[in-house]
């Protein structure tokens, strides 16, 4: 089968936009709300780490989704299983033992006034009462919590798979009318609430990994997303405005905002797989380098990030200085890093760097 390249073009893209997204998050909300440093709350900044979140982290599970559809269909059980392990699996825990630690001393020395060695606040990471964010130290999975879900989805989603191949073998979704496709988020609403730990759903991010894997892998509904890109990208606009503005300037939050988060989200998925179909679908040495990197990128671009952010918010000069000088020191030290450690044996197999894409 022809690979998709823009599913692979779409997925790197994402990652790269976590550098100015995790970037924000210092400006963004107040002290208490989540990062492990903090400046101030910028209204711009803030406006933009609300407008990207309903939809960027949604986008990479169902990409993942399309991309299992195409893996299941060169792969047994065991290669899937295998790889999965050593993409995710493996680098989850060298990620939560060698690195997650490097953010939450940080956020001991920020936020406590923590003088003790770094070695010691190994036993604060491991026994400190903890919402499981770490945002002022202790434990927590930090941003490897996507792969840990990931990994748990992949598994639940074989199964399924492997149980409607034997059991519903002609089983599939083509013929959905593009109201219907928009109507979607209302199961993913519903999932919301399953399995919601601290703001991370299992639930609504494995039923947009099945999206993936069963609607938006067919081609009769990529054809209807080319066919309706504008009017998804006009609802886009018009809803990711609305919850914008209620969630940053009349702070509602209720079942309903839920429900506009939600649709937004959707929304902004729909209309980056039908623009990525026309924009994105091509290969070239970069991209092909982008996409290799891209999950190594994501395990270490955080550390290096909030290390990079403890030291320029010392320096005298204004918050969009600030703001570039992390985001620019960020990238290009997690990619030279990243050079380095893919050509060390050990480090490539922590690190889940293979030839193979995921």
């Amino acid at each position: 089968m022809e690979r998709k390249c823009y599913i692979d073009n779409l997925r790197w893209l994402a990652i790269l936009l976590l550098f100015p997204f995790h970037a924000v998050q210092i400006w963004s909300g107040g002290e208490y709300s989540g990062f492990y440093i903090w400046s101030h709350t910028s209204t711009v900044l803030y406006m933009f780490s609300t407008a990207v979140y309903p939809w960027y982290m949604t986008l990479l599970f169902v990409i993942a989704g399309m991309s299992c559809k195409y893996s299941l269909l060169k792969r047994t059980n065991k290669q899937f299983v295998l790889e999965r392990v050593k993409k995710l699996v493996i680098p989850f825990f060298f990620g939560l033992l060698a690195l997650v630690p490097i953010m939450t001393y940080i956020a001991e020395v920020f936020f406590n006034g923590y003088t003790g060695s770094y070695l010691q606040q190994y036993e604060l990471f491991f026994t400190k009462k903890t919402d499981l964010t770490g945002y002022h130290g202790g434990f927590t999975p930090a941003h490897l919590w996507f792969m840990l879900y990931l990994f748990v989805i992949s598994l639940t989603a074989l199964l399924i798979v492997r149980l409607q191949k034997k059991y519903l073998p002609k089983f599939r979704v083509g013929r959905l009318s593009y109201f219907l496709i928009i109507l979607m988020f209302v199961p993913e609403w519903f999932c919301l609430y399953v399995l919601n730990i601290g703001g991370k759903s299992l639930g609504q991010f494995m039923i947009l990994f099945l999206f993936g894997y069963y609607i938006l892998s067919e081609e009769s509904i990529l054809q209807k997303l080319q066919q309706y890109r504008f009017v998804s990208l006009a609802l886009c606009i018009l809803s990711g405005s609305l919850y914008t503005y209620l969630y940053c300037f009349e702070n509602i939050r209720n079942l309903l905002m839920d429900g506009l988060y939600i649709f937004y989200g959707w929304m902004g998925i729909i209309t980056l797989i039908s623009i990525g179909q026309s924009k994105l679908n091509f290969h070239s040495r970069l991209s092909d380098y982008l996409s290799r990197a891209s999950f190594p990128v994501y395990i270490l671009h955080m550390p290096i990030l909030v290390v990079v952010g403890f030291f320029v918010l010392k320096s005298p000069i204004g918050v969009v200085w600030q703001f570039l000088l992390i985001v620019l020191i960020s990238f290009i030290a997690t990619f030279l890093i990243y050079e380095i450690v893919k050509r060390i044996p050990a480090l490539r197999f922590f690190l889940g760097i293979t030839k193979r894409k995921l």
